[in-house]
Order: structure tokens, then C-alpha cells, then sequence
């Protein structure tokens, strides 16, 4: 953090990150904002506005018709790095009932929606003991429905990671039945009981710790026009873009960015991306899948 300000207590810092984030996101912030986010007396959100004046002194100006502090023409940011994903992840976590509207650091929400995802029934009970298991670094006693077997087995699993694939969440374990590394729902799983503890940890897990990278651009058949509007999209640098991924979750990678299938098998306008170049790695899991 640049701003000089040496060593803050964690609740003040966070103060004025928020008055911040209203500067620059709503262009305005005033005492009973921030009274109101924190619960606080007015002579602490008084305290708090000038101890950010004092930190930036150029950031906020008091407009006197407005009654309000206003974001001054010479304002840089000082305790947060304006980030839209974190601005439209509140939005996606209102639009999906995660966050409270009181909740969220944005004053006028614009008009927002998501497109719904199916519920997954994860029961909060296995997630808990799933992640007790983590943290602990124990082996639970899981009973888990998968698709290849007609009825659930209970198994023993030494997980050391929770994963999310775009649709589902998942735990990265250790399948003492089947003596591997895999991937198992969470909400596949029915019911925990027995722990014990467990010498496997991640840093056996070579498929987690390493990392794959896809090189992505615009489809080929796409005008010149389109193509830039993808380069746009994907903020793509002289017609390419870089995303890395653990090889465990590569799979799922490349099945929610639409390359799990051949770049002729779809219309230019809907495959929109292809991959430049295929690592080993790439080329194994496509024909997985």
C-alpha cells in the first residue's frame, strides 16, 4: 500500500477502503455512509473522513450544495486498486442471493441480473467436514454417488483442496479405494462419518500443484472485425491471451471455455476462441472428453 499512512488497525483500513471504493465507484461519499456501513457514531465517521483527507488530501473535496464530499479531479487511488471484477462480482453475488443488498459496498446498484445456474445440493454439514478434514489434514469416511456405479459406496478420502469448475464445487482427495488423486462433488456426497488422520497432502498431488497454459485467440474465420471485438473480450495482447490452469482442472477449463470441441464443429460466431498451441497436457485431456 502506498499511501504512507505506516501501520493501520485492520477496521480502520478497511474505513477507508470503503470510502475509497464510494469515491471512485459512485463519485461521492458523506459521514452517514460510512455511520451506516459500520455502524458507527458520528464523531468516528467525522475522524474517519478527515484521516482520509489527511492521507489524500486531493482525492475528496466538499461539495456545500450537495452536502457531500465529492471525488476531486485529482484523484488516485490510495487503499484499494479499482478492480471491475470485484465490482461486478458483487453485483453476480447480489444477482445470485450471496450477498445481502446492506451488505454490499455499492450505494445505486445499476439493473442487474445473471443468468440462473441450477441449485447444487451441497449440504452444509459435508462441506463442513470436508473442510475440517483440510484443515486438520485428516482422511474422511464418505458415502459417494457417482455416475459409473449404480449404488453409493462409501470410500475413504484424504481431501486437501476445494475446487469449482464454473458450475459445480468439487474436493480435490486422495481415493484411498482407488489409490489416486480425484475429483469428488460435493453435493455427490450423501454422508460422512468416520475420520482418521492422513499422511497425504497436496504436495503429492502433481496434477494440482503444476500448472497448464492455454494460449487462446479469435477464431480464424472470423472477420477482422470480429476478431477484434474478441481480442477486446478476452483482453488478448497482438492477437493472443495467456490463461493458466492446474492441470487437475483443466478439463473443466476447457469444457467451460467451449474448446472441448474441434474449431470446425461450430460456427465461427459461437466457437468465437480457439487454442494456438496444444501442450501434451491440452491434447490428453481433450481426448478424455
Amino acid at each position: 500500500m502506498e499511501n504512507g499512512s505506516g501501520e493501520l488497525r485492520w477496521g480502520v483500513e478497511q474505513r477507508l477502503e470503503f470510502i475509497e471504493f464510494r469515491l471512485f465507484w459512485e463519485g461521492h461519499v458523506n459521514r452517514s455512509d460510512v455511520m451506516e456501513q459500520f455502524g458507527l457514531s458520528v464523531n468516528q465517521a467525522s475522524s474517519d473522513l478527515n484521516r482520509y483527507i489527511g492521507f489524500a488530501p486531493d482525492n475528496m473535496v466538499y461539495d456545500k450544495s450537495a452536502r457531500t464530499y465529492v471525488r476531486g479531479p485529482g484523484f488516485k487511488a490510495q487503499f484499494l486498486q479499482p478492480d471491475a471484477g470485484r465490482y461486478l462480482a458483487q453485483l453476480r453475488s447480489l444477482a445470485d442471493g450471496l450477498l445481502d443488498p446492506e451488505d454490499s459496498w455499492i450505494a445505486v446498484h445499476p439493473a442487474y441480473d445473471a443468468a440462473p445456474t441450477p441449485v447444487r445440493g451441497v449440504n452444509p454439514v459435508t462441506l463442513r467436514s470436508i473442510v475440517g478434514a483440510i484443515r486438520r489434514t485428516e482422511a474422511v469416511e464418505v458415502q459417494y454417488q457417482s455416475l459409473s456405479r449404480p449404488e453409493p459406496v462409501w470410500r475413504w478420502i484424504a481431501p486437501h483442496a476445494i475446487a469449482f469448475d464454473g458450475y459445480r464445487w468439487h474436493t480435490r482427495a486422495f481415493c484411498l479405494l482407488d489409490n489416486c488423486f480425484k475429483d469428488f462433488l460435493l453435493s455427490r456426497i450423501l454422508e460422512t462419518r468416520g475420520v482418521q488422520p492422513s499422511q497425504i497432502g497436496s504436495v503429492a498431488d502433481m496434477d494440482w500443484a503444476e500448472q497448464v497454459d492455454l494460449v487462446i485467440g479469435p477464431h480464424p474465420e472470423l472477420s477482422d472485425t470480429q476478431r477484434r471485438v474478441i481480442e477486446l473480450d478476452y483482453g488478448m495482447t497482438g492477437g493472443s491471451a495467456k490463461i493458466s490452469v492446474r492441470r487437475a482442472l483443466l478439463y473443466y477449463a476447457l469444457r467451460r471455455l467451449g474448446l472441448d470441441s474441434a474449431p470446425g464443429s461450430r460456427k465461427p460466431e459461437e466457437q468465437q476462441i480457439v487454442l494456438l498451441a496444444s501442450s501434451a497436457e491440452v491434447r490428453r485431456a481433450e481426448a478424455e472428453m
